[in-house]
């Protein structure tokens, strides 16, 4: 008979260190508190202090430190530096236990955990959840953590849900959050303008109208040493843009411009129409007037218009047309060395191939041309206001354009009802993959040119709403003007123009907004 010798383990299945070893494990906690909240911060404290104590207390222990991570949540790792850091240092065998208090704590993301938990488990690394009194080098560990971490996702699932539930229920209400560098809490509770704050946000759409790009605001803002958002000192061009396109400053408020597509990763999404918004008028005390947000707003869609980039060099930048090549006029500076300095304008391709044979203009004989003109509208100031009034209500009328855009929207649906059944057949039923692609690729087109054609359709219906703002803009100007206009009034100008038109004998043809035009 064979005989058989049981010769006992010497070293541990999972760290291969000696079972009899009295050297000291490794050991570092984990704390995390998901919000920066006061309450939050004393639990955060609390956190660090109990683990510093609980494992140097711990004669079979060394003490390597407490990794933490102040209001992130749990949800992800991906952007929690202090875990990322701990797990990092526990791979290079810098730790071989980590304790924190909780499967929920440690991750909400039942893949995270688990892949971090197994990664650690290759290098022998073990993690203790208190709470649960689960030890992941323990056979059942897995299986445990599996379960806890499941659970602990679905609860982040559940508290994302209700915390979507109650913003949409406030936004639904009327009630709006508000940026609070702009604004203040009242005594009242109510909400109330940050005078020095409201004053540069005058100031950028001021300068706005008066022609500047939001590149040229930003730099003027920096050479003045106005703080931006935040206490920063640059100022960049996507923040004007944002200032001069949020309804807020105007006493509105459009909510849910962007949801949460996703609990776990936290990404946003710009809404499209997936989720209702809300528009709230009045929320607020406004910093700029409505007329003068709609009127920035039109200027926007205009300078867009132009088909090129947009200068605001000169108050007459893209204003002035060559009736030869249709090229607009530029600025050039003649003797600018001298005493006779003059800035004059003229074509910018004059001396491009075939000399253009419109003259140029010295911006003195610019602006006695604009008064003249002005003169005229302002003595029939009533038939104009008329003629603004029909072009206004052309404007507004945007019914046969609503109609096209609901049309296609039903185009759409049917198209993607198709795409949908394509899908569900070729998931559930054997198909000859070619002629699947084929219908899918044609159906996937008709689908692309449908959302092209409403996009047009949109942009056509947002361009006749600016046009009709900036009217608006111009009827109030024109009513508190002066009828005897003896001299350019720049604001006048930049509200009623559309464009001038030079000939080739030097009379320029001045197209207002309304339509109308004066020749001078």
């Amino acid at each position: 008979m064979p005989v058989v010798t049981k010769i006992p383990a010497r070293l541990h299945p999972a760290t291969f260190v000696p079972l009899e070893s009295t050297a000291k494990r490794k050991v570092a906690g984990y704390a995390r508190v998901s919000t920066d909240s006061e309450e939050q911060q004393t639990s955060y404290a609390a956190q660090v202090s109990y683990y510093t104590d609980y494992i140097q207390k711990r004669p079979d222990w060394e003490f390597v430190g407490v990794y933490t991570d102040e209001g992130i949540s749990a949800t992800n790792t991906r952007h929690r530096d202090g875990f990322n850091r701990m797990i990092a240092d526990a791979l290079d065998g810098k730790i071989e236990l980590i304790v924190t208090k909780s499967v929920s704590r440690f991750a909400r993301n039942t893949v995270d955990s688990l892949t971090t938990v197994r990664k650690l488990k290759e290098k022998g690394v073990e993690v203790y959840f208190e709470k649960e009194n689960i030890y992941t080098l323990d056979s059942k560990g897995e299986l445990l953590i599996t379960i806890m971490s499941s659970l602990a996702q679905e609860e982040s699932r559940s508290i994302s849900e209700n915390v979507t539930w109650g913003q949409r229920k406030r936004m639904a209400d009327g009630k709006v959050s508000l940026p609070y560098s702009r604004y203040r809490k009242g005594e009242d509770g109510l909400p109330e303008i940050v005078p020095e704050e409201a004053e540069i946000v005058r100031l950028i759409y001021r300068s706005f109208m008066e022609g500047l790009t939001t590149n040229k605001i930003a730099q003027m803002l920096m050479e003045q040493e106005v703080p931006a958002p935040g206490g920063q000192k640059k100022w960049y061009s996507r923040t004007i843009e944002s200032i001069l396109t949020n309804e807020k400053y105007k006493g509105s408020a459009l909510l849910q411009k962007k949801f949460t597509v996703d609990f776990l990763t936290k990404k946003t999404k710009v809404n499209e129409g997936e989720v209702p918004q809300y528009f709230v008028e009045h929320s607020h005390p406004p910093i700029v007037d409505p007329g003068e947000f709609d009127m920035v707003q039109a200027e926007m869609v205009r300078r867009k218009e132009i088909g090129r980039t947009y200068s605001s060099s000169n108050i007459f930048s893209s204003r002035i047309i060559c009736s030869c090549c249709g090229s607009y006029f530029g600025s050039k500076v003649w003797h600018s060395t001298s005493k006779y300095r003059r800035v004059i304008w003229q074509c910018n391709h004059k001396f491009n191939g075939e000399r253009c044979k419109t003259p140029h203009f010295y911006e003195d004989a610019i602006k006695e041309k604009f008064v003249i003109a002005c003169k005229s509208v302002l003595e029939n100031r009533e038939d104009f206001l008329a003629a603004c009034q029909q072009v206004r209500d052309l404007l507004s009328d945007c019914t046969a354009l609503e109609k096209k855009v609901d049309e296609l929207f039903v185009q759409q649906n049917e198209v993607n009802a198709i795409l949908q059944a394509y899908i569900r057949e070729n998931a559930t039923k054997p198909q000859k993959q070619d002629e699947y692609n084929e219908r899918y690729n044609e159906y996937a087109q008709k689908s692309a040119e449908i959302k092209k054609a409403i996009a047009a359709v949109q942009a056509k219906i947002a361009c006749r709403l600016s046009r009709k703002e900036l009217l608006d803009g111009m009827v109030r100007e024109l009513e508190a003007a002066d009828l005897a206009l003896v001299q350019f009034d720049e604001k006048l100008w930049r509200i009623m123009v559309e464009n001038v038109t030079v000939g080739l004998d030097g009379e320029m043809v001045f197209r207002f907004r309304n339509g109308m035009e004066v020749t001078v």
